[in-house]
């Protein structure tokens, strides 16, 4: 039963080959074999659950010989995104092929994305290293077909050569680690590696290997300042916006969970992620609120929200992290697929009233009534004892919280609003610490908790607690500020992405692609 997992992959491999071959006709009944395909992998990846759920993680034989072919690992990080990629996949497969009718090669764009879709589930469900890098340059080269699906078109080309150069340093950097773990315990089983990793064993350059694959997931994810061809990729079709939360553009948080052991050993590296994801997030969050294009806003959300799940990793709350995936998968999927029948919706609305403005007293008491809240939440779901690192990521929920429950206390606002806002508040933070219960106990054995915090941790999470704080203090008292000439300043600054789009540009030329 273990090879079920290698099912999914297998099947639409064989669907999208044959669409490349042999290209179907107009609404022709083959275009709709990759959805097929995708939704009976979907079928399969449940059954794998049942598997798990009865007998335990485990790993199917190899494939191959010396360590090189294919196995399926079974454990809920395999499990959970498969179901996620496999469920996205299919809804993506679904639409496309109503989107692209009557594109002269809706053939060849169903073909890639089925290959594409194929070498996501490889990855995911990867039980040594050498499917693992397989899949992952895959994987990449995937996208950048998709990408090209107008080539004549110069956006086109400069996020597809700027994904080229991001996919070329994070697979080089992960073909270096995986060769130091290999050679280091002297097997390519994931799951001896992380066992071994687990007990205290293994090689003195376990953090050269830690830090490599952080720059991998780095780069894979679009962090800032690698983050250029995830802002452009608008120029290709709108399902592959959507398809790249199906374990594309989060393969770098996948990497950091399946590998979770081995981050563990070095928790320099992991503070130096926190760091990076938290400033690359608060970036892009500011960023995304001054864009005037939906689909530009989603894709500096989208970096935002990878920036935050290596934050989450770098906190080494690994089960939190794959939540994160799960959620952002679905909720962003559906947004770029649903943008163009929300911005019609969205402009058939009448214009509201006046909008009542918090002021500076309504902003400080809501973030203290949003405290009273967050303890509560932590009292009567018995998390109150959980590690430093969770209380602290659910305080940056408190500042979300504490924006809502503001604009109920608004001098102008009604108290039917304030209410409303407040019991929005309470039901968000009690779902949070329900799926929070929920992620540890389904990953218990599988993912490592965090570790004690050091010194160092403890300043990170200052810092980080510090920083989403004065963004949320910002964010809820714009309207007192917006109006300063400094603001309109800054506003501008921001639409422009900080300008770090121009200045990769620069570094790495305007020259197009050639056409292919």
């Amino acid at each position: 039963m273990s090879y079920l997992l290698l099912l999914p992959a297998a099947l639409l491999i064989a669907v999208g080959t044959d669409l490349l071959l042999r290209p179907a006709e107009r609404a022709g009944a083959r275009l709709r074999g990759p959805e097929l395909a995708s939704l009976l992998g979907l079928l399969a990846t449940v059954s794998a659950a049942v598997t798990l759920a009865l007998s335990g993680p485990t790993t199917s034989p190899l494939i191959g010989m010396a360590g090189v072919g294919l196995s399926a690992r079974i454990d809920i990080v395999s499990i959970s995104l498969g179901l996620t990629v496999g469920f996205v996949g299919w809804v993506v497969l679904r639409f496309s092929r109503v989107a692209l009718d009557g594109e002269a090669r809706q053939s060849w764009f169903m073909g890639w994305m089925s290959l594409t879709l194929a070498c996501v589930l490889a990855l995911v469900v990867a039980g040594n290293l050498f499917q693992l890098v397989i899949a992952w340059i895959a994987v990449g080269t995937g996208l950048h077909r998709l990408l090209l699906f107008y080539p004549e078109r110069p956006g086109a080309q400069r996020a597809a050569r700027k994904k080229s150069l991001s996919g070329l340093v994070g697979s080089g950097a992960l073909l270096v680690a995986v060769s130091l773990l290999a050679y280091g315990f002297g097997t390519t089983d994931i799951a001896r590696i992380l066992e071994a990793a687990r007990n205290g064993q293994g090689p003195q350059t376990l953090w050269v290997v830690a830090g490599l694959l952080g720059v991998a997931a780095v780069f894979k994810s679009a962090l800032i300042p690698t983050h250029g061809w995830l802002t452009e990729v608008m120029e290709a079709p709108t399902p592959v916006s959507a398809l790249m939360h199906a374990g594309v553009v989060n393969a770098g948080g996948f990497l950091l969970i399946r590998f979770a052991d081995v981050m563990l050993a070095a928790p320099g590296v992991l503070a130096v992620l926190a760091l990076v994801g938290g400033l690359s997030a608060l970036i892009a969050a500011a960023v995304a609120t001054t864009q005037s294009a939906v689909k530009t806003s989603l894709a500096w959300s989208t970096c935002a929200q990878m920036s935050f799940m290596v934050l989450q990793c770098g906190l080494a709350l690994f089960p939190l992290a794959l939540l994160h995936i799960v959620a952002h998968s679905l909720y962003k999927a559906h947004a770029f697929l649903s943008s163009g029948s929300a911005v019609a919706a969205v402009a058939q609305q009448r214009r509201p009233g006046p909008v009542a403005v918090p002021g500076a007293g309504a902003v400080l008491r809501a973030f203290l009534l949003s405290l009273a809240i967050y303890g509560g939440a932590l009292a009567l779901s018995g998390l109150w004892h959980e590690p430093p690192q969770a209380i602290a990521l659910g305080a940056i929920l408190v500042f979300g919280v504490a924006y809502l429950i503001a604009q109920g206390l608004a001098e102008a606002a009604p108290w039917p609003l304030f209410w409303r806002t407040t019991l929005m508040s309470l039901g968000a933070t009690l779902g949070y610490f329900a799926l929070h219960w929920g992620a540890n106990a389904l990953s218990a054995g599988t993912l490592p908790p965090p570790p004690p915090a050091d010194p160092l941790i403890w300043l990170v999470m200052l810092l980080t607690i510090a920083g989403f704080g004065l963004a949320a203090w910002a964010q809820a008292t714009f309207p007192l500020w917006g109006s300063h000439p400094a603001a309109a300043g800054l506003r501008v600054h921001l639409m422009n992405g900080l300008y770090l789009n121009a200045l990769t540009d620069r570094l790495i030329g305007q020259t197009p692609l050639k056409k292919g």
